[in-house]
């Protein structure tokens, strides 16, 4: 592979980064307005859907996608993975600036240690066997190792729609996230299979007839779908700025163990490559406790205030109304 390829994946990928950065921002905006005018998407509504902004968002994250997905044809998955990172930079700078969403310099650490440890992961993950062909996804698909790991992984996410989610969906982030990132590593398997068949169909080497073909594009269909309706809740109800990096440390995570699983990448392996890569996951953990604890932080400051609204109506469009705080903390007795 030339160094003029390598320079245009390069390129793919950092704009792929800017674009799905921006579209939580334009996304969390659409769904802030659309629910001013309706039940929110967190609390099952689907008025977002009638919001230009939301779909202005979509827009732009289908082009990051799209970008990221022509990137891994020029350059190497090494190369290409650990630029999404960037998007959690991008994110989080503009819902400081665009969403008032203040992130603290905890929050800051948490993102570094996130964002270092995916790396890590990434560069010391195990090159993967490229496929030439649907039928050989198809095989690797089929194999004990990768069954046992999406029944599992369509089991858990069940036990979390069905369990977790009424109970724990509006106060822990990691219910909607795990979803979003366990049907995201079944939906990255998919659109390589999808991706093998355009390229073969376009090189005259037609995949439409078998059916494979059609069973990945269903498979991904449902994975998309599935993770845009649990993404769209998780924006509507946490932070933007403590989801992007969790979201993009779980699904990169969870995206390498199924890759490993389905390409026996991890046989062979020397004992430097495993440590780094264990070294990486503690840093991410760590990571993810700091920013859980920013989070925490937050929400325990604002326990401690008093809030009168003018208008009895305004919780749903409380940006708006005028408000008078004390600080309940002021007022203690002894």
């Amino acid at each position: 592979m030339g160094v003029s390829e390598n320079y245009k994946g390069l390129i793919l990928a950092v704009c792929s980064s800017g674009f799905i950065g921006a579209s939580f921002i334009l996304k969390k905006k659409g769904l802030k307005r659309a629910a001013s005018r309706g039940t929110r998407a967190g609390g099952g509504g689907y008025t977002y859907l009638l919001e230009p902004l939301w779909w202005a968002g979509m827009i732009t994250m289908i082009t990051g996608e799209a970008a990221n997905f022509v990137a891994y044809i020029y350059a190497p998955a090494v190369l290409v993975t650990p630029l999404g990172a960037l998007s959690i930079i991008v994110s989080s700078v503009l819902a400081h600036f665009l969403l008032k969403e203040r992130l603290q310099k905890m929050g800051v650490l948490g993102c570094v240690s996130c964002i270092v440890g995916s790396i890590v992961i990434v560069i010391h993950a195990p090159q993967e066997h490229t496929p030439n062909s649907v039928q050989e996804i198809w095989e690797l698909a089929t194999q004990p190792d990768f069954m046992m790991y999406a029944a599992a992984t369509v089991s858990v996410v069940l036990v979390l729609i069905l369990n977790f989610e009424p109970r724990y969906g509006q106060t822990n982030m990691l219910v909607y996230l795990g979803i979003c990132s366990l049907m995201g590593s079944l939906t990255v398997v998919s659109i390589k299979a999808i991706g093998i068949a355009i390229k073969l169909t376009l090189d005259g080497i037609s995949q439409i007839a078998y059916p494979q073909t059609w069973f990945f594009v269903i498979v991904a269909v449902i994975c998309v779908i599935t993770q845009l309706n649990y993404l769209n809740k998780a924006l509507d109800t946490f932070n933007a700025t403590i989801i992007s990096p969790v979201y993009y440390v779980m699904f990169t995570t969870l995206t390498i163990i199924a890759s490993a699983i389905m390409f026996k990448d991890w046989s062979g392996q020397d004992v430097s490559s495993i440590a780094s890569e264990i070294c990486g996951f503690i840093t991410v953990l760590s990571g993810t406790i700091i920013l859980h604890g920013t989070k925490e932080q937050e929400e325990s400051t604002r326990q401690g205030s008093l809030t009168w609204f003018i208008k009895e109506d305004s919780i749903k469009c409380v940006e708006d109304e005028h408000l008078i705080v004390i600080n309940g903390s002021d007022y203690l007795q002894n």
